[in-house]
């Protein structure tokens, strides 16, 4: 077990907002070696035997607990692809903090590939949050390419929050789900890339059940040279609700695609989506520079009022 430096200390804050060691159960992870764990009475960690990632298990009927398995690398020329099975019991409520920061300051690209696997339990609650971060003033890249694999069991619900707002180089999100009747997806995506950064958010998600539902939206922001693509995928096998929406800023001379698809198999699917992509409107520049802000800083307001 590796001891966290203070760069790897910094990516943790900004990806798992942790400025101490929390309470509960947590997995740190630094430079591709284990930096800390600890397990609870109701929440099990385990490295998996062939060294590829770890098995987060919940028992059921867990309640108000909480899971922090941040990743961090700080060195130059790292590339992993890690595999994290979450299985979350039934009847359970907890929040799981996951989260990649790269800090590169060598010419090598520095790269973290995650996949992760939630098998969510009959009427269990889970409250997913994933941020990634880079940082460093290397001529290497810093890559993250995260799969997240949702399968929803009756009667359970999860809420993901996907944020990346600064420095990843490059990035292809994908988010496959699957869900039963009256499971419930709700994913809310924030994402801001400048420079040449590119990031592609691809989701699809399969309503297989009756009363099950999904809303899926993005808010995005696209400076300089940068490049975006949504492309979001709802299918409707049942009588269910799904909702897409892409909602994008674009700055400079950014490109932002968006790809909305929506499949009914279903005559009694529900399915809605929407898109829209422009530019800050002048009159929202006009008004907060009339109370004494730069257009930079009324820029940066509205900018941060959007991703909020």
């Amino acid at each position: 077990m590796v001891e966290l430096d203070p760069i790897q200390k910094r990516l943790i804050e900004e990806v798992a907002d942790l400025h101490e060691v929390p309470i509960g159960a947590y997995n740190f992870r630094a430079n591709s070696k284990l930096a800390g764990r600890n397990t609870t009475a109701n929440i099990d960690i385990t490295s998996k035997e062939d060294g590829t990632g770890i098995d987060i298990r919940i028992k059921p009927g867990t309640k108000k607990e909480s899971v922090h398995i941040p990743v961090v690398i700080s060195a130059s020329g790292i590339k992993e692809t890690v595999y994290n099975d979450f299985y979350i019991g039934e009847g359970s409520d907890v929040v799981i903090v996951a989260g990649c920061g790269i800090d590169n300051c060598g010419r090598q690209d520095s790269q973290h590939d995650g996949i992760h696997r939630f098998f969510v339990g009959k009427g269990a609650h889970v409250k997913y949050i994933e941020k990634h971060y880079g940082s460093g003033d290397g001529a290497g890249k810093r890559i993250l390419n995260p799969v997240t694999e949702v399968t929803m069991e009756e009667d359970s619900s999860m809420e993901m929050e996907m944020v990346q707002i600064k420095g990843v180089d490059s990035t292809v999100r994908t988010t496959n789900a699957t869900l039963a009747s009256g499971a419930k997806l709700i994913v809310q995506e924030r994402l801001m890339t400048h420079g040449e950064q590119r990031a592609d958010s691809i989701y699809r998600v399969e309503l297989n059940g009756d009363g099950s539902s999904a809303d899926v939206v993005s808010r995005a922001v696209a400076r300089d040279s940068s490049y975006q693509k949504f492309d979001a995928c709802i299918i409707g096998n049942a009588v269910c609700h799904g909702h897409s929406e892409c909602d994008s800023i674009i700055m400079d001379k950014g490109v932002v695609l968006a790809v909305p698809a929506l499949e009914a198999r279903n005559v009694d699917a529900e399915l809605f989506h929407e898109a829209a992509i422009g530019k800050i409107a002048g009159e929202q520049l006009d008004k907060l520079m009339t109370l004494g802000l730069t257009a930079e800083e009324a820029e940066q307001q509205i900018i941060n009022g959007f991703l909020k």
